[in-house]
């Protein structure tokens, strides 16, 4: 699949980035997703390819993502290709982790799953103040870039007031915060009412944005009419509901008249409709080579402004 160029900067004069990722909580993970049932490692195996071939060669994952599994297939993957690839991975401050030191080992550990000796983002997956202060997270995460093990740091989560102090400590490092990794998709748009869109955007700072597609909500899979077999969270979601899904059926529609006009899928609308923010990464998932291939055919082409409009209007309360 061709796509033309299309990228976006975290963070101030920072990584250069395809303008959509791929989230990888789902390599691995059986405990909310059904890997090991419904798909395996050879299924993830091929959507790496199918993704770094289609020009998405940006991987966001995670420490506890299966407990370490998704970095190791990921180590793996990275064996098997010649592209230049970057990926992020973050830190979780669990209780007995809590100084300089852990975060060290922390990372020493992920590099190490990963096979690689630097990532190209080191995230604070969760703001968990109360158990390491934010001055001695910022100071060891600038340590590690200044060793070269990080090339850019980010968090995860954060309030707008969060992301501020953070911020203030890198600065005095003269070291920028790229990212935010924060929830955000046309059906959970919090962040621009809660402050978070609006530092990002006076900090230079990227929003990276995980559940793009509302756990699949926006890929018009789901519909009060026919929906599929709910496995994993999306049990537990009242968003998958009967009533849920009639509550959304009028954006549904929207997404799938657009689809049409611009010879495209839902899903490739929606993910559009976010990069055309600005300063904003999509990253969903993919378990499978088509899911991989279809996320790519979200960039190299662009929502007209009425488009984008119309979709803003129909979801903004």
């Amino acid at each position: 699949m061709q796509t033309t160029e299309q990228t976006v900067t975290l963070g101030k004069d920072g990584l250069v980035v395809p303008a959509i990722g791929i989230g990888t909580w789902s390599w691995g993970d059986s405990l909310f997703w059904s890997y090991g049932k419904d798909y395996g490692a050879e299924q993830v195996r091929e959507a790496f390819h199918a993704a770094v071939e289609s020009g998405i060669t940006f991987f966001d994952t995670a420490e506890i993502y299966g407990l370490g599994e998704s970095e190791r297939l990921i180590g793996q993957f990275l064996k098997q290709t010649d592209q230049p690839i970057q990926i992020a991975t973050k830190y979780f401050p669990l209780p007995w982790r809590i100084n300089a030191q852990a975060i060290s080992d922390t990372l020493t550990a992920s590099l190490q799953r990963l096979q690689v000796d630097r990532v190209a983002l080191y995230q604070v997956h969760w703001p968990l103040d109360f158990l390491i202060s934010q001055r001695t997270l910022m100071n060891a995460l600038a340590d590690e870039v200044e060793k070269g093990r990080i090339g850019a740091i980010g968090v995860s989560n954060y309030s707008a007031e969060q992301m501020r102090q953070a911020h203030q400590f890198l600065a005095a490092r003269n070291i920028p915060l790229a990212v935010n990794q924060v929830r955000y998709s046309l059906l959970t748009r919090q962040i621009e009412t809660n402050g978070v869109m609006d530092a990002a955007r006076e900090l230079d700072v990227a929003i990276l944005a995980y559940s793009p597609l509302a756990q699949g909500l926006l890929t018009g899979k789901y519909t009060p009419d026919s929906a599929p077999t709910l496995r994993g969270a999306r049990r537990i979601d009242p968003r998958f509901s009967q009533n849920g899904l009639e509550k959304i059926a009028p954006l549904v529609n929207a997404l799938q008249s657009i689809a049409t006009i611009h010879q495209r899928t839902p899903a490739q609308v929606a993910l559009n409709w976010l990069i055309a923010q600005g300063n904003v990464m999509p990253i969903p998932g993919a378990k499978n080579a088509d899911q991989a291939v279809q996320n790519a055919g979200a960039i190299g082409w662009s929502l007209p402004p009425e488009e984008v409009a119309q979709l803003d209007q129909l979801t903004r309360n």
